[in-house]
């Protein structure tokens, strides 16, 4: 299913969004040390944080975290070609991890910033299972 997102005012958001928001904006900063103590300190449930953390951001922010997960082969510049497409598509890495290889392939996650990049992040993965070394690839939003 395509996403789809809408910039809206946030006077018209129901208040549980906001407060979405606002839990979200703690644990980043690290004044709640959990999704517990962010929820109980905006006064929402986890329920409705889980049901909404992935789906609602703070367009000041723009600083969207998600995390590229690709299996590859295990050949020379299989990581440095996956690297190189991620940086032509203008995203900003934070961390990489990579698993030792077994059986000719090893686990990636890349830990990227989205707020700089000229697609989405779903044309960011097609464009990388294109590549010749890669195995497979999906994107997963973080907090």
């Amino acid at each position: 299913m395509e996403r789809r997102f809408y910039l809206v005012d946030a006077q018209v958001l129901p208040e549980v969004f906001l407060k979405v928001v606002r839990a979200k904006e703690l644990l980043a900063s690290g004044e709640a040390r959990s999704i517990s103590a962010a929820t109980r300190s905006v006064d929402l449930s986890r329920s409705a944080f889980y049901k909404y953390k992935d789906c609602i951001f703070d367009s000041e922010n723009g600083r969207e975290v998600i995390t590229v997960m690709a299996t590859l082969r295990d050949e020379t510049g299989a990581l440095q070609s996956l690297l190189a497409g991620i940086s032509a598509a203008g995203a900003s890495i934070v961390t990489i991890n990579q698993s030792t290889p077994e059986n000719g392939a090893a686990l990636v996650a890349v830990t990227i910033r989205t707020d700089t990049m000229q697609m989405t992040p779903e044309e960011l993965t097609e464009k990388l299972s294109r590549q010749r070394m890669v195995v497979g690839v999906h994107c997963g939003y973080n907090l």
